[in-house]
């Protein structure tokens, strides 16, 4: 891509709890925006509702939104978070019960439990629930495989549809690692084996990466981009380079819609019609990507960082806009930028959650865990000095 350099809008210093709360409340926002208009092109998004998107809107399909196909009967729309939010703070659940580093083994043991066995507030559904009677068939698949099929826990992603599934809940990877990009890419990648495979396990890696990223001090949009593309691997790192660098050249999203969308096109297995993928779609490869990651970044570019635009610019792209628009706002809120009070009071109340509480749970987490990793890393130095290495200095 071409660096914006100078131009890029960096932000003001954050506390390591205004970044946590900035991703998961943006996250939530982005997604509860993105939810009604999800599968749709631009066009259709406009005719519908007269215009773009700026803002919470209602069901595609008004009061029919029980039983119209084919979203029903979830009720996307009015401020409801989907599966991309109740996932993530499952995460942050099991990040609270486990209070260190996670692999592959904490979502057989604590994640899949958490989705079977606890009703909780189901915003689209309106009711109290299993979370399994809400996540999407990709992500029934963890059950499936970790509870019923006893499978490997790290090989348990194998055989899944190659989705979003697992990179749209990452962000608590990204925040738990901050400032630790490589960290985080590694510890998604262990965690996502159980859930996904190929380039769908690899954008799990890439957006903690960058939600990391992202709460490094003085981080912009262009160093967060620069980050996964130092870190991601064949076909994902193609398709963030070759959308950041059309992103570049755009300074609003509605412009660039059409432009990433092209840029984007060639890495994407779904094709051009979100709702009949292609024959090929979703299947394992080296040379594809998932859409949602690299449009997600191309957004924050486009926006310079700014959380309202990237969001309305990555709900507006529409197809799986509540995905891009919730790691377009995980990204956003970690540069600092303010998730807008009025969407995040009507989210919080529209789906009957506190959106504040699971980020004070990771930030208590997350100073758990730093504490403990300089522990190891200065018993590792000390062993690795005693056996005649070289001796560590300040």
């Amino acid at each position: 891509m071409t660096p914006k350099g100078e131009e890029s809008r960096a932000h003001s210093p954050h506390s390591l709890d205004d970044r946590i709360a900035g991703a998961l409340v943006g996250a939530a926002v982005g997604d509860a925006l993105g939810g009604p208009v999800e599968g749709y092109s631009p066009d259709r998004i406009v005719e519908r509702h007269g215009g773009r998107v700026h803002g919470i809107v209602g069901p595609w399909n008004g009061a029919d939104w029980r039983t119209a196909r084919p979203i029903a009967p979830y009720h996307k729309g009015d401020g409801h978070v989907t599966d991309d939010t109740l996932l993530t703070h499952a995460l942050v659940r099991v990040y609270a019960q486990v209070r260190d580093h996670l692999d592959a083994y904490a979502i057989a043991d604590h994640l899949v439990p958490d989705l079977m066995t606890t009703p909780r507030w189901i915003p689209e559904l309106e009711t109290e629930a299993l979370p399994l009677h809400r996540i999407f068939l990709a992500e029934k698949w963890l059950v499936a495989r970790l509870h019923y099929g006893h499978v490997d826990p790290r090989e348990a992603g194998v055989g899944n549809i190659v989705n979003c599934g697992a990179a749209m809940y990452m962000a608590p990877v990204g925040l738990v690692n901050a400032a630790n990009p490589a960290g985080a890419y590694a510890e998604a990648l262990d965690l996502a084996g159980a859930h996904q495979s190929s380039y769908g396990r690899e954008a799990a890696g890439v957006f903690a990466a960058a939600v990391a990223a992202a709460c490094t001090p003085g981080a912009t949009p262009d160093s967060v981009v620069t980050t996964c593309l130092e870190l991601a691997k064949d076909g994902t790192r193609a398709a963030i380079e070759q959308v950041c660098e059309v992103a570049s050249h755009h300074r609003g999203f509605e412009s660039a819609l059409t432009p990433l969308r092209d840029a984007v096109a060639p890495y994407d297995t779904v094709g051009p019609d979100y709702r009949a993928p292609s024959l090929g779609a979703r299947r394992p490869s080296r040379l594809h990507s998932i859409e949602e990651l690299p449009v997600a970044l191309g957004m924050l570019v486009v926006a310079g960082g700014d959380y309202r635009q990237a969001v309305l610019g990555s709900v507006n792209y529409g197809r799986d806009c509540d995905s891009i628009a919730t790691m377009a706002g995980a990204l956003a809120g970690a540069l600092g930028s303010p998730v807008p009070e009025d969407w995040s009071k009507t989210v919080a109340e529209a789906s009957r959650l506190d959106l504040w509480e699971p980020a004070r749970t990771l930030t208590e987490v997350t100073r758990e865990i730093f504490k403990r990793d300089v522990r190891r890393r200065r018993t590792h130095e000390q062993m690795f000095t005693a056996l005649g290495g070289t001796a560590c200095s300040d």
